[in-house]
């Protein structure tokens, strides 16, 4: 026996077997995702290595456990609470190692980017914020609850707003402290390319990229005209380490950032101007908490579009009983 099915364009595509499984290529959000995990995996080894990264070399792993617990014991109360199995569970070792790759990438992260000096509880609290709030900070988009801010950012901004007297961000020399002068050169030249090659072919984020250091450029010379800060100076961040991380492997989050190019750009560029605003002010931390606001204002849109729609959509009316007919659906006495 053998069926028919409707291909994207309409047109019947060729007749298969009942029962055959349909082939399927490779999900871009798994590979994103995959090649993101391996690419902070391999730089937390060069950096505890080869490179000079300062915080002690468990705390990767502490950070790691305390993301994989703090998923799976939201996931678990968040699937018991909805009554629908957990996520994590039904496709095997496979579908437990998908579900813990954002959790992998956030506690690298956040564990990589931050220095607590030798205190460990401002990296753990920021990491069960960053995992966590992806569990309650969610919006209503295209009928379902979606996570809004970027985990490792927010968990970052977080801490560095309430512990800031104890905690910094990760000092930039120690991504290139051990490299002598060709290493050095090199390390910023290949995380650029890795970067770029993932947000160019999966993560397909490139106008958000240009929108943001487009942005950045921008503001930079807006901030020498008006406020006389040293050109080279403000323009000369872009070309550090830290910044180039910052712009391939968080700006770009593909769960909290637009899909269409236009938007792309536009959030981008947005988080330039907000970064140019806040260095106006003298606030530290800018690129950390430019995100933050940038991804709240987006969250929040989407609840004012919820509300604004639910407001403008007809309340259904009861029908009125028809003539003659009785309160209980029974027609009426003569």
């Amino acid at each position: 026996m053998t069926t028919t099915v409707q291909s994207q364009s309409g047109t019947p595509a060729p007749a298969e077997k009942a029962g055959a499984p349909a082939k399927k290529g490779p999900d871009p959000r798994y590979t994103a995702l995959r090649n993101f995990a391996i690419s902070l995996t391999v730089f937390n080894i060069l950096g505890y290595t080869v490179l000079g990264f300062e915080q002690p070399w468990l705390w990767p792993f502490l950070a790691l456990a305390t993301g994989y617990s703090t998923e799976l014991i939201l996931e678990t109360v968040g699937a018991w609470a909805e009554r629908r199995p957990p996520r994590y569970r039904g496709h095997g070792p496979r579908g437990l190692y998908e579900f813990l790759l954002p959790a992998h990438i956030t506690s690298l992260a956040a564990n990589m980017l931050l220095y607590a000096n030798d205190q460990w509880w401002p990296i753990m609290f920021a990491v069960v914020v960053a995992v966590g709030q992806k569990h309650v900070l969610k919006a209503p988009v295209a009928g379902r609850m979606r996570h809004f801010m970027n985990p490792s950012n927010l968990g970052i901004s977080v801490t560095l707003l309430l512990f800031g007297t104890w905690v910094s961000i990760a000092p930039p020399y120690q991504f290139t402290e051990y490299a002598n002068s060709l290493f050095r050169i090199l390390i910023p030249v290949v995380i650029a390319t890795a970067g770029t090659v993932i947000n160019a072919m999966l993560t397909r984020r490139v106008m958000l990229i240009t929108g943001w250091m487009g942005g950045f450029a921008i503001q930079a010379v807006v901030r020498h005209w008006i406020y006389d800060v040293a050109l080279f100076s403000a323009l000369g961040a872009m070309s550090g380490v830290a910044f180039i991380l910052f712009t391939n492997y968080m700006v770009t989050d593909p769960g909290t950032t637009p899909s269409k190019p236009r938007a792309q750009f536009i959030f981008g560029a947005g988080i330039a101007t907000v970064y140019g605003v806040l260095m106006a002010f003298n606030i530290t931390y800018t690129l950390f908490y430019a995100t933050a606001i940038v991804c709240g204002i987006r969250g929040l849109g989407w609840w004012v579009a919820h509300f604004r729609n639910r407001s403008r959509t007809p309340q259904p009316v009861a029908a009125a009983p028809a003539p003659g007919a009785s309160g209980g659906g029974q027609p009426a006495p003569a």
